[in-house]
This record gives structure tokens, C-alpha cells and sequence, in this order.
């Protein structure tokens, strides 16, 4: 078999479920059969509005790649082949997760552990082919043994995961202290998970959908709140003894959850920008210098797969409760993509790359 099926990204609401030439790993690369992949934000951003992060105009620095591009980089599989000079701790039929980011070798930030921050900044899937395909080929650094007690279905969901686990680390969380998160989708709700595994008593939640609220309170939020309400700031005081939380994860990314957020939070406390905002924001420094409020910025995550594989495995994030469909590869466009959008009960929906 030289083909094999992908979901390939032309442009904007142009996605290509077609033929494709099955990949042969380079040097230090190695070939992944693909099990289930799963729709990711910036996927659902793509189809809708890009280019965003995919190269249409430039190369991308470490791939070469332009242009035409399949998608996916929340998958799990199994190696299929190992290219030459590639890590010898893989072999073939391991089963495996892939951390899609690229590290520029060339950049100081690999020296101090601070992969994700090397630039030009870059994902399988995105910036290279990626796993809405019967095969992939990765960068041997990516590659993750999962153990044979995880399904592969809780295996895509190991990258999604480790976005919300950073952000949850780099907030400085401590057991006991209050949180909200503003978002229920995927990564809002990665982080709610996240953060009672990381000891948080109160954790609160907000969105527009009542449906993704209601999936929030499922998985363990001690309070929804709808964000049309008004008075937002004023109900999440009176829940924290007048104080606010003492850590805001944005993860719906617009002035009005900023907004929210900043003024939900305790004098003294964190904020953790995890969406990729699409617009700017205004905001008030003075504010934020009166009640030393710490905002922090998060990208991806860096050396915590191993942790996240072992927390989703022992049970602590039961990140497989955002499963709401699954479905194939030839489906991906109408009960896919078109779902996220139009459906907002749709959280996480994987595919079933060899139902086909």
C-alpha cells in the first residue's frame, strides 16, 4: 500500500478527506500508525479562519513544510517504523503519544529545559503534516510510551491535557486555594480536572453554553456560572468569603472573560492566560499594580508528559468524561468540525482513525 486516507487543510472551511502518500521517516524521525486523534481548538481555528498557525506564504524553518497541510496533534498510535539514528528506546509496536512541538536545536531556551519558548514556535499538524492520517512522522524527541492499562482513546487525550497541566503548574496553585476558570471547552474543562487533581477546594466555571456548564459541574466545577450574567466579580466574592480566587485561568480568550477574570481575582492573586486570544485586549496596569495581580502567559507545556500519561492513567484526570462523539475519518467535516461549531453539548470528539 504507497496511499493511505487524510484529512488535508487546503484553506479556510476547506477540508479534503483524500488520498495521500504514506510517509517514510527521515533521519531521527519515526512512523506512527495512527489510532485516534482528536479536534483540537487551534484545529477548529484553522477551518474556520486561517491560515493561522499553518505556513502558507514561508516555509516552516524546521520542517520545510508550506502549503497544503493534514491536520491533528492530539493522537495515539502505534510505531510502525523507526528511522535511522532515531532514539533506540523505541522499536516497532510500541504504543505511543506524540508532544507535537518542535524545539529549534539552535535555541538558548533548549539549554535551560525551555523547549516551548524556542522559536519560530511550531506543532505536527500544523506547521507539518499531522495524524488525521493512517500515518504520521515525528521528531523522535516527541514520542511517549503510553502502558498498556491506557486506552488509546485516553492517549489523545494526553496533549490537550498537558496544556491545562502546565497552566495549572505555572499558576503556582497550592492545595486548598480557589480557583476559577473562565471557558468549558476542552482545555477549560482539562483545567478544572487539573486543578482539583492539584488540590483545589472551590472551583468555578463560566461560559455562554449552559450544555458545556452542565458537562463542567459533571466532571467536578463546585460552581457554574453563566457568563452572560451580570455582576460576575460580585457572585464569585461572595463564594470566596469576600476575597475573590486566588487563581483565574482564562481559557476562553476575550475581553469579557479578561475583564471577569481580573476583577474575580483576590489582591494578591494569579491570572494564567491560557487561549490563544484572537483580538487584543484593553486593560488597566494601575488596577493591576494596586492589588499586585501576577498575569502570566502560558504556551503548549514542557516536560510533564510522562506525569500527565500517569495521571490520566491512574485516574487523577479522568480527561476520557470529555469524550462526546466519536466518529471516522470520512466523517470529520459534517460530524466534526461542523459539529464543534454548530453544537455546543460537542466537547472533545476523536476519531477512530482505522474504523474506517
Amino acid at each position: 500500500m504507497k496511499d493511505m486516507k487524510a484529512a488535508r487543510w487546503y484553506a479556510e472551511k476547506d477540508i479534503r478527506v483524500e488520498q495521500a502518500e504514506i510517509p517514510t521517516p527521515k533521519n531521527g524521525q519515526i512512523k506512527i500508525a495512527v489510532k485516534f486523534a482528536g479536534i483540537c481548538g487551534s484545529d477548529l481555528h484553522e477551518y474556520v479562519h486561517g491560515p493561522q498557525l499553518i505556513p502558507t506564504e514561508e516555509p516552516y524553518l524546521l520542517s520545510g513544510h508550506k502549503g497544503v497541510t493534514t491536520l491533528g496533534h492530539e493522537f495515539s498510535g502505534i510505531v510502525e517504523e523507526v528511522g535511522e539514528n532515531a532514539n533506540g528506546n523505541f522499536k516497532k509496536g510500541d504504543r505511543v503519544v506524540v508532544e507535537p512541538i518542535y524545539r529549534n536545536p539552535d535555541s538558548p531556551f533548549l539549554t535551560s529545559g525551555e523547549y516551548n519558548l524556542s522559536e519560530p514556535l511550531g506543532f505536527i499538524g500544523l506547521s507539518s503534516n499531522g495524524g488525521f492520517a493512517n500515518y504520521v512522522v515525528v521528531e523522535d524527541y516527541m514520542v511517549h510510551k503510553i502502558p498498556d492499562s491506557m486506552s488509546f482513546e485516553q492517549g489523545a487525550l494526553v496533549e490537550p491535557a498537558a496544556v491545562a497541566v502546565h497552566a495549572v503548574l505555572q499558576s503556582g496553585l497550592k492545595i486548598g486555594q480557589t480557583v476559577l476558570v473562565s471557558g468549558a471547552g476542552p482545555i477549560g474543562l482539562l483545567c478544572v480536572q487539573a486543578a482539583i487533581a492539584a488540590g483545589a477546594t472551590t472551583v468555578i466555571v463560566t461560559d455562554v453554553a449552559e450544555k458545556r456548564l452542565e458537562k463542567a459541574k459533571e466532571i467536578g466545577a463546585t460552581y457554574i456560572i453563566s457568563a452572560t450574567d451580570k455582576n460576575i466579580p460580585e457572585q464569585i466574592k461572595k463564594l470566596t468569603n469576600g476575597l475573590g480566587v486566588d487563581v483565574y485561568l482564562d481559557a476562553a480568550g476575550v475581553q469579557a472573560s479578561y475583564d471577569t477574570g481580573l476583577n474575580s481575582v483576590r489582591n494578591g492573586g494569579t491570572a494564567v492566560l491560557v487561549a490563544l486570544f484572537g483580538k487584543p485586549v484593553t486593560a488597566n496596569p494601575l488596577d493591576q499594580v494596586l492589588r499586585e495581580i501576577t498575569i502570566k502567559g502560558v504556551i503548549a507545556y514542557r516536560n510533564i508528559f510522562p506525569q500527565v500519561i500517569a495521571l490520566i492513567d491512574s485516574g487523577r484526570i479522568p480527561a476520557e468524561k470529555l469524550i462526546t462523539s466519536k466518529i471516522k475519518l470520512d466523517e470529520i467535516v459534517d460530524k466534526g468540525f461542523e459539529a464543534l461549531v454548530n453544537n455546543p453539548a460537542e466537547v472533545k470528539i476523536l476519531i477512530d482513525i482505522e474504523k474506517d
